[in-house]
Formats: C-alpha cells, structure tokens, sequence
C-alpha cells in the first residue's frame, strides 16, 4: 500500500503561480508513473501530467507551456510547478501513482487550487 499526500494548494490571482508536492509513503523509484489529474464538481476527472520513472513527461493541452511536472527518484515526492494560472484551472488537484510490476494505483485525497480572476 502507497500513501499519497498531496500540499502547495490554495487561493491564487490570476497569472500567479503554485507549487503543488505529492509526497509517498514509499521511495518513488520504485513506482512507474506519477501523475496529476484534477476534478471540478460535477465532472469526470481529468489527467493534467504524467512522469515515467525515466523522465518522459505527457501533458493536457490546456497546460501545456505553463505546468511543469517532476519528480525526485531519490525521494518520495513528485511536483507540480504551475505558472501563469487561469480560472479555469480551479479545480481539486489529486497524485496518483502506479506501481512497477503490479501497475496497481494509487491516489491521494486532493490539494485544492483556486484561482481568481
């Protein structure tokens, strides 16, 4: 079992920027991908960013050139670095990771990210 606990949300200006840390319960080497999807009420989670233990990155469109994902391997947490932030990217903001070998998931409970205009 993997614990994710998601910090580095809050309440942010439109243009501003927010770090958001996932922190595991485990050394992440050993978890193939981490990512980050986000969720507004009353729609279906969506993906954000990926990272593969070998550094290969994936992003949504509507983040790319603005959000950073990376991770620490010798460590236990994975970040995302988001810049020029919009109000639609108000949304809860949850890790997931995805262990080697098993592929079994895991989530955190949720960072919240709220961006003003």
């Amino acid at each position: 079992q993997v614990q994710l606990v998601e910090s580095g949300g809050g309440l942010v200006q439109a243009g501003g920027s927010l770090r958001l840390s996932c922190a595991a319960s485990t050394r992440i080497f050993s978890l193939s991908l981490m990512g980050w999807y986000r969720q507004v009420p009353g729609k279906q989670r969506e993906l954000v960013a990926t990272v593969t233990n070998g550094g290969n990155t994936n992003y949504a469109d509507s983040v790319k050139g603005r959000f950073t994902i990376s991770r620490d391997n010798a460590g236990n947490t994975t970040y995302l670095q988001m810049n020029s932030l919009k109000p639609e990217d108000t949304a809860v903001y949850y890790c997931k990771a995805k262990r080697m070998g098993t592929g079994v998931n895991y989530w955190g409970k949720g960072t919240l990210v709220t961006v003003s205009s």
